[in-house]
């Protein structure tokens, strides 16, 4: 079989993560059996259609690293790839429907369907979605109504007795009663199809073998497969894949309303978020290939091309699941551990500059090598590095200078001596700091041992309690910056002595 799959936005938001998910298989598969992966856009919504939602969907692709063989930037044998561009095509399958009896002119209006929806819901009776009422209109009754100028809509006609089987990949046979499933409207008053009808017709002359989407399609299914038998045409294999809830395991995982996980903290649901937040695009990847598919060898770290081999759409597990998102963050962060100290030093540099920071990359490739394991984000360094762009004044207290092994008078010997050390050194690089300021803190502690000291050297230096080490942090600060800090700690010692 010749693959051919695609990934079908419609452009009314941002590419929400379980829609990159889908994207990010139905892309493997292409790649697995040297098949094609097409984009097109579904945009015949058009009161919800975004602007620069497309040019939205395209970034975050690429920077997933999901590249397309053919679609509306790059052309194809089989375009146009944006269903807009399509509307003659599906006005002549409609017609084609229409003429050989499978579909009719619906004639009723949104309020007349309304009027009619409210009675029958206050009788408490059953409800498809329509009542049929223009299915069984006569050719006078159409002409007539036609007479008037009435705008009409195009319906497909479903059978109304027997079942229709539904074949999934993944899921096996469904099969639905026939009598359940509503005459949908598949041509528009305004002339531009609806789902019903776009799909199956780009599905078929675009050659798709696979159709991959959400498993929220499923319940109309059916009037897919029968809308492809009234036209004569192959049924590509259909491929539901399954949903991604709440944190809170309620519902569909939205990107119209925010989502909480179980502390209470706000989750992303957005590809964009991500990226702003500081996660790398092969971390990503590799966490939406874990949900919903194993890679096996009790493996959770693996490459996009080291899965590629391994990977089958008949694989994917249909049950809903929650996003770990804690595992996204371990894994970025293995991620960034095999970095480069450059690579994390170009990576965070635009976070820091995002807080209105001036950046010296050479001074912060002083401090990457220490940082490699301890992001679990980028936006991680913009707190650890506040120090070295921020001078507010020294806020500790006597008590968060000392130590039991450290007491007053010993710390302000110890910070005296220190000060006097830095002042003089040369040259000022981290073994000589490091040597000299260690052989300060043994001299001054009660127990001989110098990390009481040097955890608070650290303190008083960076002047906050998370930060990266004392002497990579001593070094990018400067000499005079980290002088300055030490004669604040003095006098919050002499001061309160």
């Amino acid at each position: 079989m010749n693959v051919r799959v695609r990934f079908a936005p419609s452009p009314t938001g941002y590419l929400h993560i379980g829609s990159a998910r889908s994207a990010l298989f139905t892309w493997m598969y292409a790649q697995r059996y040297n098949g094609s992966f097409i984009l097109r856009i579904e945009d015949t919504d058009l009161k919800r259609t975004r602007e620069g939602a497309l040019e939205d969907f395209k970034s975050s692709l690429d920077w997933l690293g999901i590249t397309w063989d053919e679609g509306p930037d790059v052309g194809g044998a089989h375009g146009p790839y944006v269903q807009t561009e399509r509307a003659a095509l599906y006005q002549e399958c409609a017609i084609r429907l229409l003429n050989n009896g499978f579909a009719y002119k619906c004639f009723c209006t949104a309020e007349e369907l309304a009027q009619r929806r409210a009675k029958v819901q206050g009788a408490k009776e059953s409800w498809l979605g329509y009542d049929r009422t223009c299915r069984y209109l006569s050719a006078e009754e159409i002409a007539a109504q036609e007479a008037e100028g009435k705008s009409f809509a195009i319906r497909f006609k479903m059978p109304l007795e027997g079942t229709t089987t539904v074949p999934d990949l993944i899921r096996g046979d469904i099969v639905f009663e026939n009598s359940q499933v509503a005459d949908y409207i598949l041509l528009k008053s305004n002339g531009l199809p609806t789902y019903h009808l776009a799909h199956p017709v780009d599905d078929h002359f675009m050659a798709i073998s696979h159709i991959t989407r959400g498993v929220e399609w499923i319940s109309t299914a059916p009037l897919h497969v029968n809308v492809f038998q009234a036209f004569g045409w192959d049924l590509p294999i259909y491929v539901h894949m399954p949903l991604i809830l709440n944190p809170s395991g309620q519902g569909k995982l939205s990107k119209r309303t925010q989502a909480f996980d179980d502390s209470g903290q706000q989750v992303f649901v957005r590809v964009e978020e991500f990226r702003e937040a500081g996660y790398l695009p092969e971390a990503l990847v590799n966490f939406l290939a874990n949900v919903g598919w194993s890679f096996g060898d009790d493996r959770e770290k693996f490459t996009v091309q080291e899965a590629i081999p391994r990977f089958d759409l008949a694989d994917i597990n249909p049950a809903e699941t929650r996003l770990p998102y804690d595992k996204l963050d371990w894994l970025n962060g293995q991620y960034i551990q095999e970095m480069a100290p450059r690579e994390i030093a170009e990576a965070i540099k635009p976070y820091l500059e995002g807080e209105g920071y001036e950046v010296d990359l050479e001074a912060l490739l002083l401090l990457t090598p220490t940082l490699s394991m301890r992001l679990k984000r980028f936006t991680d360094a913009v707190s650890l590095l506040r120090f070295l762009y921020v001078d507010d004044p020294l806020s500790v207290t006597v008590s968060d200078l000392t130590d039991k092994k450290l007491e007053q008078p010993a710390a302000q010997q110890a910070f005296r001596h220190a000060r006097e050390f830095v002042a003089a050194i040369e040259p000022y690089e981290k073994e000589v700091i490091g040597d000299g300021l260690i052989a300060v803190g043994e001299q001054n502690t009660s127990n001989g041992k110098a990390g009481p000291f040097l955890g608070r050297m650290r303190l008083a230096v960076t002047n906050q309690k998370v930060s990266p080490p004392l002497f990579e942090s001593m070094l990018a600060m400067g000499r005079e910056r980290v002088l300055a800090r030490l004669d604040e700690a003095i006098a919050i010692l002499d001061e309160r002595s």
